[in-house]
């Protein structure tokens, strides 16, 4: 199971969905939620009505739930820092709708291919290559970027592990110098293959 992209096949009327109908509709609601959802009591609906989608859809709550887990501690170290700036009720707010949002994504990456998706993005970009806009290489940046993700997660998860098992405590030494030079070297191997390709 990767961060993104963990598509699951289905029949319900959200797999059904165009994927390029669902990118714009993922965006607007997004926007619409930030703008109108100011309280407890509004963020409750917005949250239930997201359970209902989910529930009218047959999405399976575990693959949700594996998605949301890599943000968590950054919406933990967020709320923190609303609470002591703002309050509570703020810090419930900005952190439910961060939640909901990276939820509202998953539900579409559950539901669509990444293929799919990258079509969409393709499409929606055909008419900028008139005026020069390169939009043969944004899709293949759309594509490596979503294929980035999941690698990143596991050096990560990679080199935690190495940690442990060697009784090392968390320094930027032990953890992050290795994790960059790891990506590092995923980005060469990126490299060469495209230009083996001949994508330069």
């Amino acid at each position: 199971m990767t961060v993104l992209g963990d598509y699951r096949p289905g029949r319900s009327w959200l797999h059904r969905m165009p994927a390029g109908m669902k990118l714009v509709g993922l965006g607007v609601v997004i926007v619409a939620m930030t703008v109108a959802v100011d309280s407890p009591m509004r963020l409750a609906v917005a949250a239930a009505a997201v359970a209902a989608v989910i529930a009218c859809a047959r999405l399976p709550v575990g693959a949700l739930a594996a998605q949301l887990r890599p943000v968590l501690w950054v919406v933990a170290a967020i709320f923190v820092l609303q609470l002591l700036l703002t309050g509570w009720r703020r810090a419930l707010v900005v952190c439910g709708v961060l939640l909901l949002a990276v939820g509202l994504a998953a539900i579409v990456t559950t539901t669509t291919r990444t293929t799919d998706m990258l079509d969409a993005a393709t499409r929606a970009m055909a008419p900028l290559a008139r005026f020069g806009f390169p939009a043969r290489q944004v899709a293949i940046a759309l594509a490596l970027t979503i294929r980035s993700i999941p690698l990143l997660v596991d050096i990560i998860r990679q080199v935690e592990e190495a940690r442990r098992a060697r009784g090392l405590r968390i320094s930027p030494r032990i953890v992050f110098v290795p994790v960059v030079v790891a990506a590092l070297r995923a980005a060469d191997d990126f490299s060469e293959a495209l230009i083996a390709r001949g994508i330069d």
